[in-house]
């Protein structure tokens, strides 16, 4: 019998999803492609910043956690350039794939608006794990310098986030909340730390409902972080920040988190896209004109009841679960199912301790939505870890 031959491009939490679902039927062949060797979880890079976490805590090694299924997966490091879709061949940097079936899960990146003047230069964002790694480690020289600095001088750190999303509002708490921590543990004199908020909206989160965000803004004061609503980043240089409306703000850096857009590599593609340049799916999470190729997690948008889904992990392994049953529809020739994605829950972290959640129509805070976030993202990593650790052992021991 003929193998199923599906491609899956990109290693985050919806591609690594689509593989595991897949990977259960042994006429499935799959091969996953990214140009990173690990799965980057994002969900946890506020605790990267602030120390809660290492890299090794944050990653999956991919070449592990695919040797850990039966021989019909396989991980090649590689960076797709571009797609064949009439010849059914994904092309990489050094050769081309053919597949019967595609799934395009490449995710988002930071957008560095080109019309913001130093954004570029001097700003970072957190969706890559490298510039993740690059911001924590300024972090932690600009508390060292400030801890040398003690009797002669005490210069207040300033550190500016823009964009007052969940990235931005987590971050923020997070690094107001160590910062604390920090100065109190150690017993510091220095402990000037000013985290300003940057949101171009009327009130942080927007988009989500009034109160989650009137607790979030509750918190954020509570840790001193600085909001300025209806502001935007015009300019940075190396040492300020320039707002619409001509305030400009000292800092010793910014982190930006004011807006996403699909990898690189779908600005490549000759496929249907929105305006925004997003893919654009059919309800069955099939693009436009091939009923063979899918796309799921951030690289596309989906609706329901004509709103925008929010595009969270739990998003993307939602879309992950329906793509893989419609290609199995599709290799069994039946009817495919529409999807009907909703959010099950959201858990935004506020520091350390302290969370506030939504979990199926219910409003939690403190302490326990800590907890109850903290659950969420360790049976996800020990999933992964699992197999992981199963195809080390396989790699190693076999």
């Amino acid at each position: 019998m003929n193998k199923n031959k599906i491609i899956v491009i990109g290693g985050g939490y919806g591609g690594l999803r689509t593989v595991e679902k897949l990977a259960k039927n042994p006429q499935n062949e799959i091969l996953l492609l990214d140009k990173n060797s690990y799965h980057f979880a994002q969900t946890d890079v506020y605790d990267l910043i602030a120390n809660e976490n290492d890299f090794a805590q944050v990653t999956v090694d991919l070449f592990t956690f695919c040797s850990g299924f039966e021989s019909n997966v396989t991980f090649i490091k590689q960076e797709v350039k571009n797609i064949d879709f009439k010849n059914n061949k994904v092309v990489t940097s050094i050769q081309r794939y053919g597949y019967d079936y595609l799934v395009i899960a490449v995710g988002a990146r930071t957008k560095f608006r080109a019309d913001v003047i130093g954004l570029r230069e001097y700003a970072y964002g957190v969706k890559a794990l490298h510039r993740a790694m690059y911001f924590k480690q300024k972090f932690e020289m600009s508390l060292f310098k400030r801890v040398e600095e003690s009797g002669t001088s005490c210069k207040p750190i300033n550190i500016i986030v823009a964009g007052g999303g969940l990235s931005g509002v987590e971050i923020a708490a997070q690094m107001a909340s160590f910062s604390k921590e920090f100065y109190r543990k150690n017993n510091f004199i220095c402990r000037k730390l000013n985290i300003v908020l940057i949101n171009s909206g009327k009130h942080i989160l927007q988009g989500l409902d009034d109160v989650l965000i009137q607790k979030s803004d509750q918190r954020l004061k509570k840790l001193d972080v600085i909001i300025k609503n209806e502001r935007k980043v015009v300019e940075i240089t190396k040492e300020s920040v320039k707002l619409s409306g001509g305030e400009e703000l000292q800092m010793d850096f910014i982190i930006f988190a004011g807006g996403i857009e699909p990898n690189g590599l779908v600005h490549e593609l000759s496929i249907d896209k929105n305006e925004m340049g997003y893919i654009v799916t059919n309800s069955y999470l099939q693009t436009q004109s091939y009923g063979n190729v899918f796309a799921i997690g951030d690289c596309t948008t989906i609706y329901n009841d004509a709103k925008v889904v929010a595009p969270t992990a739990d998003t993307a392994e939602q879309m992950a679960d329906i793509c893989v049953q419609n290609i199995t529809s599709l290799i069994e020739k039946k009817p495919l199912r529409e999807h009907n994605i909703k959010s099950r829950g959201i858990l935004i972290a506020l520091g350390r301790g302290y969370a506030v959640a939504k979990v199926f129509g219910f409003y939690f805070s403190g302490y326990f939505a800590y907890i109850m976030k903290k659950m969420v993202e360790k049976a996800y990593e020990k999933r992964l870890e699992m197999r992981s650790r199963k195809g080390c052992k396989k790699i190693f021991c076999d």
